[in-house]
């Protein structure tokens, strides 16, 4: 184990992030140093809020293992600090490519492709979700920003569940070109 990496887990369990970062910098300035020690160093700026050197490590984490899932996903979170949708997009696809059953990089993947205005692939990436609220909101707010026909009868079917009618109602207010129903079922 590199100098001072053991005391890692317990700095990490106390939260104790500036003591982290001072062993993972030095960790990560070492010969050898690689996928690991990059990711944890970017995760430990993800925990004080620094998107900026988080997406640094956590891009030097992909790079030397591009199939680094975490890495990827932790990218994508990192980015989504930063308001950096495009790379948020990139880690999020690429996490999900990686492990196909990442459900946590699916419904991250599809709400940044809302945001962005990725309607066709929004609703491709919700579709195996369907049946859960959120899934049942995106995909109708997607179809409505995509002019189809079925967002009506999506948006009924969300309005319908009782206890999916305050997130129906949010999604209303967030769907530029969503409809408001006069009389709520």
């Amino acid at each position: 184990m590199m100098a001072g990496l053991e005391k890692l887990p317990a700095l990490l369990a106390a939260g104790d992030w500036a003591a982290a970062e001072a062993v993972l910098k030095r960790a990560a300035r070492a010969r050898g140093a690689g996928a690991a020690i990059f990711y944890n160093l970017g995760k430990v700026y993800l925990e004080q809020g620094r998107a900026a050197p988080a997406m640094t490590w956590l891009a030097r984490a992909t790079g030397a293992d591009p199939t680094h899932a975490r890495a990827w996903f932790e990218l994508g979170r990192a980015a989504l600090l930063a308001e950096d949708f495009a790379s948020a997009e990139r880690g999020f696809d690429r996490a999900l490519a990686l492990v196909p059953g990442d459900m946590d990089a699916r419904r991250n993947l599809g709400r940044v492709l809302l945001r962005r205005g990725g309607f066709t692939r929004a609703r491709a990436i919700w579709a195996p979700l369907a049946g859960e609220p959120e899934a049942d909101a995106a995909l109708y707010h997607a179809a409505a920003e995509a002019g189809d026909a079925e967002a009506a009868d999506l948006l009924a079917a969300l309005l319908a569940r009782p206890e999916a009618r305050a997130l129906a109602l949010k999604t209303l207010v967030q769907t530029a070109k969503g409809t408001l129903p006069l009389q709520l079922p």
